[in-house]
């Protein structure tokens, strides 16, 4: 079978003739798959929740609604919340980890320290946030 003029024989393309073309240049490597990262669909519910339900829990503790204002607390107290774990799962889906914590599928184990610490703290914003509201009533 003669030759293509393109420079192209049944199993390819031949070896380029003109000395212009460099065949055996530097190579580099290119990541063909995006990076990571969170995205603007993807923060902004996540703010919004988050604003909406820091007002709902701010208001009624400043102002001292009536008597629906431990219920208007907690309810943001629980959207806010919501929308922090929200938070949490999508940056973990991209690949962020909290500090001190390895990073998924690193197979390391947390440091059972920084994993205390951080129920610790979680656990006295819950307890400050129920004796406010509480004290409302």
């Amino acid at each position: 079978m003669p030759a293509d003029p393109a420079g192209l024989t049944p199993d390819g393309p031949d070896a380029p003739d003109t000395p212009d073309v460099e065949v055996g240049g530097p190579e580099f490597e290119v990541e063909l798959r995006p990076q990571r990262r969170l995205r603007l669909w993807q923060i902004a519910p996540i703010v919004m929740l988050g604003a909406a339900g820091s007002l709902m829990f701010a208001f009624p503790l400043a102002f001292e609604f009536g008597d629906g204002g431990a219920v208007v607390a907690m309810l943001g107290f629980l959207i806010s919340c919501c929308a922090g774990g929200w938070g949490m799962m999508a940056a973990r889906r991209v690949g962020y980890t909290w500090p001190g914590l390895p990073a998924r599928g690193s197979g390391r184990r947390p440091d059972w320290r920084v994993a205390g610490l951080y129920a610790v703290a979680a656990l006295a914003l819950v307890a400050l946030a129920v004796y406010r509201v509480a004290r409302l009533r």
